[in-house]
């Protein structure tokens, strides 16, 4: 059995290649995937080859965590599961090729416990339920508070602000691009130079910019809470005498749990929580060099979806 996956060879060089694929257990299931996110934070740091020291680096490698596909066959014990559509973060089933984190591709091999059963009619939203449980366990972590600030308003921030507001926002968020600034819905998105509050509670950054600590101290209140919520490919630091003076706290939310996957399937399924104008562009699976320079390099660009519907 083989797949047709996304490879990044080595920095910048990624090309789709035919990989043979771990035979399946007794307790796996093959996905066909249908449609696959591009990660702009994590997968661009693989490709451009600046992802600080990470488990299991290295390359060639398939990326990807946001798979969408349909299980065509099962080991025994998943049997029943045949035919449902899933959502699959990621696949370790390229024997030599390392799967950081491996959704890129059109067939999969995983065990069916990271198959998670979905409603049909979610299609193609599906893969931004990596997203939406990152946001999810931001906000939710043990004695987390409830952001009035969300710093970026790129996918995760647009679902930070939404879930903010599921449990009693609105949140203010601050974006520089006026290309980005669009699209709020029942929340404020705010240049921070219109912004004049320093009364702020509890900040949390998506923008990735490891320089933006003091600034975001500066608008703290006395006690507020910073939330790391993004990812940093450089040291942060910040100057110590201001976040002295307010006591201010810093928390880095890490990496969602499976009880966060199942409560944002569950929110969305009910209609709670929208992914609605998220997804942006979409490319055939075939275009794919093209599809990540797009996703890298066009502010325009939210969340890439690649449809892997016609390879085989």
């Amino acid at each position: 059995m083989n797949t047709i996956a996304v490879v990044l060879q080595k920095p910048e060089q990624l090309v789709l290649s035919r990989l043979a694929l771990t035979p399946p257990g007794d307790d796996d299931v093959v996905v066909d995937i249908e449609w696959s996110g591009i990660s702009t934070g994590t997968e661009r740091l693989f490709y451009s080859g600046r992802m600080p020291s990470f488990p299991g680096m290295g390359y060639p490698l398939v990326p990807g965590y946001e798979s969408v596909g349909r299980i065509a066959s099962a080991g025994g014990s998943a049997s029943a599961r045949v035919g449902e559509r899933v959502f699959v973060p990621g696949a370790r089933c390229y024997g030599e090729v390392r799967g950081l984190f491996g959704g890129a591709a059109s067939r999969l091999v995983v065990p069916a416990s990271r198959a998670l059963a979905i409603d049909e009619k979610l299609g193609e939203q599906g893969v931004l339920l990596a997203l939406a449980a990152t946001a999810y366990h931001a906000i939710h972590a043990e004695g987390a508070r409830q952001p009035d600030l969300i710093v970026g308003h790129g996918v995760l921030g647009r679902l930070l602000a939404r879930l903010a507001l599921l449990s009693g926002g609105p949140a203010v968020v601050w974006e520089r691009n006026p290309t980005r600034a669009e699209g709020g819905t029942r929340y404020r998105v705010l240049d921070p130079s219109e912004d004049t509050r320093n009364d702020y509670n509890a900040i949390y950054d998506v923008s990735g910019d490891p320089t933006i600590l003091d600034s975001l101290i500066s608008r703290l209140a006395p006690c507020g809470e910073i939330v790391l919520a993004g990812f940093y490919e450089e040291p942060l630091h910040f100057n110590f005498p201001p976040a002295f003076l307010r006591e201010a706290r810093i928390r880095v939310a890490a990496e969602w749990r499976p009880e966060d996957l199942v409560a944002v399937k569950q929110l969305v399924e009910s209609g709670r929580l929208s992914l609605d104008g998220l997804i942006t562009h979409r490319e055939e699976a075939q275009n794919a060099t093209e599809a990540y320079r797009t996703a890298f390099n066009d502010p325009t660009c939210l969340k890439m979806v690649l449809d892997w519907r016609s390879c085989s």
